[in-house]
């Protein structure tokens, strides 16, 4: 790997945002760029990052594949239009589900979720838009995690040999390809977001589908969708790296209202982690693990099952597919 990483205490955030900027200029030119903002650390940061080299020439979609979190393109489009940065919602939820019908194979799902993405949605959204650049939050540990064979990163694209021009019709810029997850906050904070724009736990590219376990349909993201909201909301104070909910494919049998109740397993995971290469399980109360499975069992339908995972990273990973 050919990549140079930039580490946290040799990262100087303000010189870094002007050489980035001024290359993201110099590269694009008088021409055009588009970008996808999913609400996540990264693609907020990178937005930010393209808007300030850009301006008007960069065109920022957020891309409502479905597979997001509850109210995401809704509170995500009205926070960045708040801080002057223009966005406009696409609707493709039908061609993403279509994309992962019958698909359980995790890197089958990764794949059908990268070429919606970039050859069938972002290609004809750069045809509309006669942009040939498209500006995307890769760091460091996409790359390294791909290159290893850990898991293929679904926005790993020219360092497996894919020619993205020649494909998609579009050169990609990664301006935040040299950083972790903290120096990626740290340029996210000097860029004037605010805390909780480049402070938000980690959320993956592929979305909700990396928490499902086997098919990704239109029910089992609602299902998920709504067992993270929970873990959000009661784990927002650990202060731990990340924190997710995760569907598994079997049911499990349960019991509910004195009758047998075939239901559905929430996975609970709760990460320590510094730059998302190594992490460990959070010492949670058991209050509060006994919370998650109150609310997940009453508020979630057909869960009727919530465990918690205690493997480190290695051998588990952060999130599951």
């Amino acid at each position: 790997m050919k990549i140079q990483e930039i580490t946290i205490d040799r990262l100087d955030p303000a010189a870094f945002i002007d050489h980035q900027a001024k290359e993201i200029s110099d590269r694009v030119g008088e021409g055009l760029a588009v970008n996808a903002l999913s609400g996540g650390v990264d693609s907020s940061v990178v937005t930010a990052l393209g808007h300030k080299a850009l301006g008007r020439r960069l065109k920022t979609y957020f891309i409502d594949s479905g597979i997001m979190r509850k109210d995401e393109p809704r509170q995500i489009a009205e926070a960045f239009r708040a801080v002057g940065i223009p966005i406009e919602v696409v609707d493709a939820k039908d061609r993403f589900f279509a994309a992962l019908k019958g698909l359980k194979d995790p890197e089958e799902k990764r794949e059908a979720i990268t070429q919606t993405f970039y050859k069938d949605v972002f290609g004809d959204l750069v045809k509309k838009s006669g942009a040939g650049y498209l500006l995307q939050g890769t760091i460091f540990t996409d790359v390294e995690e791909t290159v290893a064979g850990v898991k293929r990163q679904h926005n790993i694209l020219s360092q497996l040999g894919i020619d993205t021009k020649e494909q998609f019709g579009y050169e990609v810029i990664e301006p935040l390809i040299q950083l972790r997850k903290p120096g990626v906050r740290k340029v996210g904070e000097a860029l004037g977001l605010p805390y909780e724009m480049y402070n938000r736990p980690p959320f993956p590219g592929p979305g909700l589908a990396a928490r499902i376990i086997g098919e990704v349909t239109p029910e089992r993201t609602a299902l998920v969708r709504e067992a993270t909201a929970i873990v959000e909301e009661e784990l927002a104070g650990t202060g731990a790296f990340q924190y997710l909910a995760i569907l598994h494919e079997d049911r499990v049998t349960g019991i509910r209202n004195g009758r047998r109740d075939y239901g559905y397993q929430i996975e609970v995971r709760c990460w320590e982690s510094r730059d998302a290469k190594v992490a460990t399980p959070t010492n949670l109360g058991f209050d509060v693990l006994q919370r998650l499975a109150s609310r997940m069992t009453t508020e979630v339908p057909g869960v009727v099952s919530v465990t918690y995972n205690i493997t480190s990273k290695p051998t588990s990973t952060i999130e599951a597919v």
